[in-house]
């Protein structure tokens, strides 16, 4: 099938797809005389698979180390279980942030109970204050950095 057909089928956009094989998720596809690139039945459920992990909010490194054991089946799946341990830890961690986050929003809402003149708002008086004292915050999202890591990823 040609990369229109896979994208159907994965379910994405060809430019995903593109964006995979450049980043080595996806290996170089085969090609016809013509030069269009010709993918299989590995390459849709590669692709799935991959889809899966990114709706999962797993950054490509670790997706390719998962690549990994999934290309080696006979291989112990300690470190998979470790990668999966440590994306739930950041996880559990950005969901405390993000509630942190939730409860100053709402702080700063309660500022302003009624419509008045913009130079008199108490929230835009709140954010002139602090932002202008206070550094920006740092945040364990995927955005910057990703995962904070004090070891690499496993390999095989």
């Amino acid at each position: 099938m040609r990369i229109g057909e896979l994208a159907k089928r994965a379910d994405c956009r060809i430019e995903t797809i593109r964006y995979y094989e450049t980043a080595g998720l996806l290996p170089d596809p085969g090609r016809t005389v013509g030069n269009y690139r010709l993918y299989g039945r590995e390459q849709v459920n590669r692709l799935r698979f991959i889809r899966h992990c990114r709706s999962l909010d797993m950054t490509l490194e670790e997706i390719r180390a998962l690549l990994k054991f999934r290309d080696a089946p006979t291989e112990n799946c300690g470190a998979v279980n470790a990668l999966l341990d440590e994306h739930i830890e950041h996880v559990a961690n950005r969901i405390s942030e993000l509630q942190k986050l939730e409860r100053q929003l709402k702080s700063l809402r309660k500022l302003c109970a009624s419509i008045r003149p913009a130079k008199h708002c108490k929230i835009l008086h709140e954010l002139a204050g602090r932002g202008a004292q206070s550094p920006g915050r740092e945040h364990a999202g995927h955005v910057r950095g990703a995962h904070a890591r004090n070891k690499p990823l496993p390999k095989l």
